[in-house]
Formats: structure tokens, sequence, C-alpha cells
């Protein structure tokens, strides 16, 4: 999944030719020796300089309608696949997360970006998954990286989205009712049990929605509701340059590095009731400290 790195060198050779153009007499020389913390923000800004011209965004639409029709195709075969196993949800699960780890990750190869794993001694525990979530680039993280006896919890109406909302439904994956509080907190005990009787792993965004610019969010209160039903140990896996590979809203995708890292479980045997807000803190302070200052909250 690596790039060959094209643009950025283009970049890089645009960016030196400036420097070493003085087209006025007054003009300063240009230190030859940077301090760690200001070489890191200058390479930060060398590397990933927008390229915005007509042959890169070509390029990123190719790869994207690319991707649509190869995530289709996918979908579709492992659907035929669920009607077939309908009756045995268990299979259904264990088939839709071979789905996920196939098609997340021949999604990402053909995006381009190049994505450094660590940490993957925590990847295989029967835990909640929680993830920062900027970019739709982190779905398909999700999807390829989480193990297998995964299941999703996502909003009701997901069914309408066409194919992939029929596939999530048959492969028994969670819904939940957002309409109000009380049908929220009554469908996330029926996830919660859900998860126990099956023995089974949770993926969710704490944050509840895509961050706009990259920085980390407040966190919703459900994944602690979630640990304290389950007793699952809470694994974050925390996702550095999404945001800037593929932001929101977008259909520009750009050659950015990413990193996933998980980090150690973080148990939650002893977790009681009337500490909900202090383990959001913590879970969330603990994202803070592992993002880059770009994605760290403001406040």
């Amino acid at each position: 999944m690596e790039n060959t790195g094209g643009g950025s060198f283009m970049r890089n050779r645009r960016l030196e030719s400036f420097l070493n153009t003085n087209s006025t007499p007054n003009a300063k020389e240009i230190p030859k020796k940077w301090g760690k913390e200001e070489e890191e923000k200058r390479v930060s800004r060398d590397v990933y300089v927008d390229d915005d011209g007509w042959i890169s965004a070509l390029i990123s639409y190719i790869r994207i309608v690319f991707c649509f029709v190869s995530m289709m195709l996918t979908t579709f075969i492992w659907a035929l696949i669920m009607l077939f196993l309908l009756p045995w949800p268990h299979e259904r699960i264990r088939q839709s997360n071979i789905y996920g780890h196939v098609t997340g990750r021949m999604l990402m190869w053909i995006l381009g970006n190049s994505v450094k794993i660590e940490g993957t001694e925590f990847s295989n525990e029967k835990a909640i998954y929680i993830s920062n979530h900027a970019s739709p680039m982190d779905i398909l993280l999700m999807m390829w990286l989480t193990p297998t006896g995964t299941v999703g919890i996502a909003k009701k109406e997901i069914i309408w989205y066409p194919l992939f909302g029929q596939l999530y439904v048959l492969a028994s994956h969670l819904r939940i009712d957002r309409s109000n509080p009380a049908a929220a907190i009554q469908s996330m005990k029926e996830a919660a049990c859900a998860v126990v009787r099956n023995n089974l792993s949770l993926i969710i965004f704490p944050e509840g929605t895509r961050s706009i610019n990259g920085r980390l969010l407040s966190f919703k209160k459900g994944f602690v509701h979630l640990a304290l039903q389950t007793r699952l140990p809470i694994v974050p896996m925390v996702l550095t340059g999404t945001h800037l590979a593929w932001r929101k809203g977008s259909l520009h995708v750009r050659p950015v590095p990413i990193t996933v890292k998980f980090l150690r479980p973080i148990k939650t045997d002893d977790w009681t009731a009337d500490k909900i807000d202090d383990y959001v803190k913590m879970v969330h302070d603990t994202y803070v400290e592992n993002l880059p200052e770009s994605q760290k909250p403001l406040c």
C-alpha cells in the first residue's frame, strides 16, 4: 500500500527551487539548522501542501469511483452469502468480518495511502474498539483491522443505505434507536445483551460524528455504558492523518501517510456507574496524549 510519492517529490522540488531563488537584494538567508519543533512544523507544511491541479484531482476521482464500484461488487457477493446463511446468525457475523477485512484492505490499497500499524499485539482482544473519526477512511480502517467476531453499532436508519445497509442488517450487526434518550438507552442495553450472549467484540466511534478539521471532539457516554454492561476492556485505536488524506465533504484523496495505533486495553471490571463522567474524561485524555498537535482539541 505504499504510494510512489511522485506528487510529494515534485512539490519538494518546487519548494527547493523557491527557497534557492533570491529575487530581491534584501532576501534573508534561510537558516541551515532548525530546532526539532520548527523542523517538524516545516516538514508537516512541506509534505502536506494541497496539490489541487486537474491531474491530481482526476486521479483522485478515478480512485474514488473505482473504490465505489469495487465495494458494490464485494457487497453484492457477500449479500448473497448472507442470504444463504440466514439460519446461522453467528456465521453471518463471521462472514461480515471477512467481508470487512477483504473490502477495507482492498479499498485502502486502491486509494493508495501508505498505512503504518502499531500495537498489533492489542488488536485481537475481545473488547470494545473505539476510534477517533474525521474521514471516510476511518470506517475502511475499522472494517479492515478489527478482529473476527466484531459487530458494529449504527443508527437504525442505516437499513435505508442502498445495498450496504441491507448487508449490515443481514450480517447481524446492531442498530440503535436515537429518536429520543429513552429509546437510545434501551437500544444500548439490548446491544450489550447481544454482545455478551454471543461473546462478541464491538466497534464504535465515541465522538458520535466526524470531526470537520480532524481535531478530537468531545466523547459521548455510550461506549462507557456498553463497557459497564459487558465488562469488556476498551481498546483505543488512534488514527492520524486520515483527516488530511480524505477530508469530510471532499472527493479529493491525497497521498498522506496514515498511522493506526492500537493502545493497551483499558480494563473496565471495576468500573462503577457513579463515575461515568470520570471514565469518559480519562479515555478522552488518553487520545489527547497520543494524537499529534494538529489533531488535539483547541480547548
